[in-house]
């Protein structure tokens, strides 16, 4: 039970994760190599 429930959250996090390394990026030069 809760498998909406489950993927949406997930979603959420992943979101929250790739805001999270694209702001990391702009502020540390692109420390991943990407070169922003």
């Amino acid at each position: 039970m809760g498998d909406g429930y489950h993927t949406g959250t997930y979603a959420f996090i992943l979101v929250l994760f790739i805001l999270l390394v694209i702001v990391g990026c702009s502020c540390y030069g692109g420390y991943d190599g990407y070169g922003y």
